[in-house]
């Protein structure tokens, strides 16, 4: 309880990055899980709320056509662990355990120019999104098509829980260390989505940074 006022808070978050990459003369095989999560509670009656909530998945192969570019394929998945609300409100929710989740499957090329850039472009991608909530789905949440009601607010037709779409699809994936002692490094990503069929123009983006500053053996910033 501060002499000069404010509110007393406690916060806990981690986030994990795993990478497992293979490599030949021929073949390349690339895969990556991050996992995220965080609460935040502040004020002697506040809440738990999140701050961070993620699964991101991506596995991508691809066979040598050049010196730089490879015929590849890609699979990313992306959902959250737990339910999250309209805060402060704690009971109605806006998300949920695979609602939404994005399951993305492409082909196409890739462009690795070295071992810390690549660039993969896929004009053909399929990309499926899932709200397995009966509440979010019939209220079209994410996208999907919503519940149909008659004039007397009956329920005629329930929302659907899966919209799939066709589009191309752009990922760039930037990994670096800094100096010799590595103590600074940063993991860039970014996804494009554009669906063919409606508004091409839309375009879906993901970005995400993470920039790691080692202090010393046992301790280290990250800013995400």
């Amino acid at each position: 309880n501060w002499a000069a006022g404010g509110q007393n808070t406690i916060a806990i978050g981690g986030i994990v990055n795993l990478f497992a990459k293979y490599k030949n003369e021929k073949n390349s095989w690339d895969s990556m899980l991050d996992l995220g999560y965080g609460l935040l509670k502040q004020g002697k009656d506040g809440e738990f709320i999140k701050t961070d909530d993620k699964v991101d998945f991506t596995s991508k192969y691809g066979r040598k056509a050049s010196s730089k570019w490879y015929y590849a394929g890609l699979v990313n998945f992306k959902t959250q662990m737990t339910a999250g609300y309209n805060y402060p409100d704690v009971e109605t929710k806006i998300s949920d355990l695979l609602a939404p989740a994005y399951a993305l499957a492409a082909i196409g090329m890739d462009y690795k120019p070295n071992d810390k850039l690549t660039a993969f472009i896929a004009p053909v991608t399929s990309k499926n999104t899932i709200v397995n909530n009966d509440v979010l789905a019939n209220a079209g949440a994410f996208g999907v098509e919503a519940a149909t009601y008659d004039a007397a607010g009956t329920l005629v037709a329930t929302g659907k829980k899966l919209r799939s779409e066709v589009g191309g699809y752009v990922r760039v994936v930037y990994q670096q260390t800094y100096f010799k002692d590595k103590s600074v490094s940063i993991l860039s990503k970014l996804d494009l989505f554009s669906n063919y069929k409606d508004n091409p123009q839309n375009i879906d983006v993901s970005w995400e940074t993470i920039i790691g500053l080692k202090v010393n053996r046992f301790i280290t910033t990250t800013i995400t």
